[in-house]
Formats: C-alpha cells, structure tokens, sequence
C-alpha cells in the first residue's frame, strides 16, 4: 500500500469511528435542551427526579395508556416522566433511544424491551452508571435490570387457551378440525412469546382429552407476522387471506394491539366476518367496536393504569430504600359480549 493510500484509509476510519460519536453527541444535546424546555414550559417546576420512558410503539393506544398512568404517579412522587422519541424530528430504534437515554444520564429508565445481546448491554451499561431499568411487558431476567413489570405470559397463556377452548364448545366449525393461528413476532424469539405461545397449546391439548366428544380436534399452529412496522403487520395479516389455497383458520389470535386491529380490520375487509373469529388484545377503541358489533369474540386487556404505576413504585421505593421487588405483576381481564355493556359504561363513568 502506498504512503498515499495508507493515509486515505486512516482518514476513512476515522471518519467511520466519529461520525455515530458526533450523532449520538448531537442527540444528546438536543435531549438535554428538549428536558430544560420542559422544565421552563411546567411553570419552572423543579422536579426531584427525571425518567425516561421507551416503547416501539409508543403511540398505540395500549403504550399511552401506560404512559399516562405513569406520568400521574410520577406527578405525585416530583418526578417527571417522558417518553422520549415522541418529540425528536426522526423515528429511531428502541436500541438508539435507550442508548440516548443511558448517555444522557437520567435518573431512571422504563423501557419495553426485548432480549437482544445490544439491549442487555445497555442495561449493564446504565447499571454501570446507576440508573435503575425497569423492563416493562417483556423480561429480561439475565439482565441487570431492576425489576420487572408486566404480566405472568404462562397465566396470559392459560386465559387465551380457555377462550379458545370457549369457542370450541359454543361455536360450529364446518372443517373437521378447528383450526386455531396465532400470530407471533417474526422479528423477536425471546422466552415471553414462547411461554405464552406453549402456555396457550398445553391449556388446549390438556383439555382437548377431555372434551373429545364435545368439540372437534383443535389445531394450533404459529404464523408468523413482521412487525416492523404497522404496515408490515397488515401485510402479513394480508397475506393470511389471499394465500393460494384459501385454507383460513377458523380462529386467530392476536396477542398485541396493532395485531389484533389489523385481523379485525383484514376480517371486515375481506367478508370473513362469521367465518373467522377472532381473540384479541388490549381494549383500544377499535378492540372494543369489533366486540360490540360481534366481529371479535373477545379480548384479553392489562390493566395499564397498574403497570404505570408499578413503575414508579418501583423507582421510588429503589430510590428511597437502595432495593425493591424484582417482579410486579399487573392484572388481566377478558372483556367479551358478556360484560361488554358493563364495560362501557364503566370506561363513560370514569370519562
């Protein structure tokens, strides 16, 4: 190589080497500015602490719910909660954002998180820097996250195998089997989506010896959907209808918001309203419009005003005694065209 060359390739790694630094830098900058505006536009509020809360999807109705319960709670501890990413002029990852997050120095993280290597490491590198991460929905339990809040997957598991195993016994099939498909996250193969998934199969096939004679053989089988974004679902969810030959399931079950809007709207679409029925989750508006006009037979919810709280609980009881429970484990409940009216009258009295 020559003297000329040898000095184009130094200049061209160093250019490599700083350019993510001098993003990642800018970024925090622009952070730290966007939290003093905050504390200017709050009537010069002094808070105590500051968290910083992250979710892919942080604009579905189910994240901002949780957001919302968790800003209250904060509220009543002097401690301001933001989800960071809504503000900035550009998407970025959940990796990046909690990468901006731990750099930035805040004094706690809530973050939806998934079980990758880049992800553990940033939690050991904000533990480092001790900032206290809580792992909201998805454990990562070989982490140096401080606790976990969310809900049992194996109990969540057990709530949509009986459901389905509901609709087995009061609903008619026309196939010689009920087909069941559970949409999974192509894109994440972490232990929770497993042991919902093996949760939902073992409810089924353990019950499935004993009501032989009053249902048909139920099978479960996973489809895969790309969840990068919600374009992608509805393609996948697409893709579930127009396949070749039109062997639909009788039963499909989605275990997150977006999932479960993009059935329902695919079902509508597609005339299959009678002969798909669906078992949804979280109670968004659009949720709770397909139960009520019977296309969804029904949904399993969180209770996301308990998980936003159980967050800072945990944060403040950390911060005020050095530990706390490493797990918090939020409520379910089904919502169905039994308590459906119940349902909405008691979300208008609290409105």
């Amino acid at each position: 190589m020559t003297q000329k060359n040898s000095k184009f390739h130094s200049i061209l790694i160093w250019i490599i080497t700083l350019v993510p630094v001098f993003i990642t830098g800018l970024l925090i900058v622009f952070f730290f500015s966007y939290t003093e505006k905050i504390g200017r536009e709050e009537d010069e509020k002094i808070y105590d602490r500051y968290y910083a809360m992250i979710a892919e999807d942080s604009d579905s109705d189910f994240w901002q719910s949780v957001y919302r319960a968790a800003k209250e709670a904060g509220e009543a501890q002097n401690a301001y909660v933001e989800m960071i990413g809504e503000t900035l002029s550009q998407s970025y990852s959940t990796l990046e954002l909690m990468e901006i997050a731990v750099n930035s120095g805040v004094d706690g993280i809530i973050i939806a998180a998934d079980e990758s290597k880049e992800m553990t490491d940033l939690i050991e590198k904000a533990y480092q820097k001790n900032i206290p991460v809580i792992t909201l929905f998805s454990d990562i339990p070989n982490s140096q996250r401080l606790s976990y809040v969310g809900v049992s997957n194996y109990n969540l598991g057990r709530e949509y195998g009986n459901l389905i195993l509901q609709m087995a016994n009061s609903k008619s099939f026309s196939g010689s089997s009920i087909k069941v498909s559970i949409l999974v996250d192509a894109n994440v193969a972490d232990l929770g989506q497993n042991v919902l998934y093996l949760a939902i199969k073992e409810t089924v096939e353990g019950e499935n010896q004993k009501k032989a004679f009053n249902h048909k053989p139920i099978e479960i089988t996973p489809f895969s959907v790309d969840s990068t974004n919600s374009f992608s679902v509805e393609e996948s969810v697409r893709n579930m209808f127009i396949s070749k030959d039109k062997n639909l399931p009788d039963i499909v079950v989605g275990l997150n918001e977006i999932d479960t809007t993009s059935i329902y709207q695919t079902v509508v679409d597609n005339n299959a309203v009678g002969s798909v029925n669906i078992l949804g989750y979280y109670n968004s508006e659009s949720v709770v419009q397909g139960i009520e006009r019977n296309v969804i037979y029904a949904t399993v919810s969180i209770d996301t005003n308990q998980m936003g709280q159980f967050c800072i609980d945990a944060l403040s009881e950390y911060y005020e005694f050095g530990y706390t429970s490493q797990y918090f484990t939020t409520d379910i409940y089904v919502i169905n065209q039994n308590n459906i009216k119940k349902y909405m009258e008691g979300n208008a009295d609290e409105n």
